[in-house]
């Protein structure tokens, strides 16, 4: 039976559908995801503070990307918690993390800025690790949205919900970039206000979820008492296909087992490990190698990084929803090899676009978020195809360590520009092509495996 054509729940032991599922898991990670720019959209309030104290572009780069390493590591255990007591729970505990980190910065920044010391750097540092735990919801999401779904519709479903959630750090770009600019005109402290507005949306968003994030019916089922076996007979009927392991150590053993598990894992540490980088670097990119007649870079130039980095943001999380149901039809490796081709075209513009070739520059970030977009997709349509019965292990290990690219390659690039100046903001995408080369390696063997 179709998870579209379910049985009606509103007189049986069960609530939701497929479609309900599926908003309350994109509502949560929407609203979390968002922390991917916690630091970085405002990198230039940060770095024009601890510069001037001493610090490293590659200390700065660690910054913006702390909120990637929570957003990362905790992806692991809280999706193979996830297949034990259903998503509801993990995702609103990483909220509620994320909450207090945030309120964290808010405080710092209301009391000390501007005029940072240096000891306030290792202090923003935990407090960015604390926000970035709403990245986590993305694999806990995962299992929420894989349950809801048969396996002939995962491509579709995970694209959409993976997709729409991936527009936050765009939007959220876009919202701090209007507030600065309104704030500053009101306010001494308009970089705090922004924050505290950012703080106020994540716990409205925060009661969203509490209200309207639902567990697949097995879960639900077994919460009232039913033993596992009656819970999935009843969930059956209703359409649910895929069904967790119920075991945290079972679920993370079982998908780790399977070589394959690790060729995803590599190839999202390329696609979303380097899209959530991007999100964090490309507002510093922008400012520091580009310049407009000298404008200062906490004026409008400020406000065309973040709305560049919305561009990217919201292009590669639209091409990731299209191309989910794309790896329904092509099959996920194809649809991988093809983002692949894009993302390692755009890497070469990006490392050939000197400072006065801003639009080439732009041209190269549109192939490259529009590869990272699609490679996206075409992973998470071949996890539960892989690891059936732990996706949410599996989510836990491809998320996770994936993801771990994000918090890796800003330092990177921004070594590059320790090592060769200004230029090393081009030089810096020489990471991208050189994983995307590795990547379409990876894939080729994928898929041969499945021939």
């Amino acid at each position: 039976m179709s998870a579209e054509t379910s049985y009606d729940t509103t007189e049986t032991l069960v609530k939701g559908n497929p479609k309900k599922g599926m908003i309350g898991a994109t509502l949560g990670f929407f609203i979390g995801f968002a922390a991917v720019v916690a630091l970085g959209a405002t990198s230039s309030f940060f770095e024009a503070e601890f510069l001037a104290l001493g610090s490293s572009g590659s200390l700065i780069g660690l910054l913006v990307a702390m909120p990637n390493l929570s957003g990362s590591l905790l992806r692991i255990p809280f999706a193979a918690w996830s297949d034990s007591v259903g998503s509801r729970k993990p995702l609103l505990v990483l909220l509620m993390l994320s909450l207090v980190g945030l309120i964290g910065i808010v405080i710092v920044i209301f009391t000390n800025y501007p005029g940072f010391q240096l000891y306030h750097y290792p202090l923003l540092l935990i407090l960015g690790f604390l926000a970035g735990c709403g990245i986590a919801t993305f694999s806990v999401g995962i299992s929420q949205v894989s349950y809801w779904y048969p396996q002939k519709e995962q491509g579709k479903a995970l694209g959409t919900y993976a997709g729409i959630g991936n527009t936050a750090p765009g939007i959220f770009s876009l919202v701090m970039a209007i507030s600065l600019g309104l704030f500053s005109f009101s306010s001494t402290n308009g970089l705090g206000e922004s924050y505290l507005l950012w703080f106020i949306l994540l716990l409205i968003g925060t009661g969203l979820y509490f209200i309207l994030g639902l567990n697949a019916w097995s879960f639900q089922l077994e919460a009232k008492g039913l033993s596992s076996d009656e819970a999935k007979k009843i969930a059956r009927e209703y359409g649910q296909d895929l069904f967790p392991a119920h075991n945290l150590t079972q679920s993370l053993k079982s998908s780790a087992s399977i070589w394959q598990t690790w060729a995803l894992v590599g190839l999202y540490f390329t696609s979303f490990g380097g899209f959530i980088a991007l999100a964090a670097w490309l507002p510093k990119y922008w400012i520091s190698y580009f310049s407009v007649g000298g404008v200062s870079v906490l004026g409008i130039t400020l406000g065309v990084a973040l709305l560049l980095n919305s561009v990217f943001v919201i292009l590669g999380s639209l091409v990731r929803v299209y191309s989910g149901g794309l790896a329904d039809r092509i099959t996920g490796e194809r649809t991988i090899f093809s983002g692949l081709l894009f993302l390692l075209v755009g890497a070469a513009v990006m490392i050939v676009s000197t400072q006065d070739m801003m639009l080439v520059a732009f041209g190269g970030m549109l192939l490259v978020s529009t590869g990272m977009g699609a490679i996206n997709a075409g992973v998470f349509k071949l996890v539960p195809k892989v690891a059936p019965d732990s996706v949410g292990g599996a989510a836990g290990w491809v998320g996770g360590f994936g993801a771990f690219g994000g918090f890796v390659i800003p330092p990177v690039m921004g070594a590059f520009v320790d090592s060769f100046g200004v230029n090393g903001y081009a030089w810096g995408y020489v990471t991208f092509a050189v994983l995307a080369v590795m990547s379409l390696v990876i894939t080729w063997i994928l898929k041969k495996s499945n021939n």
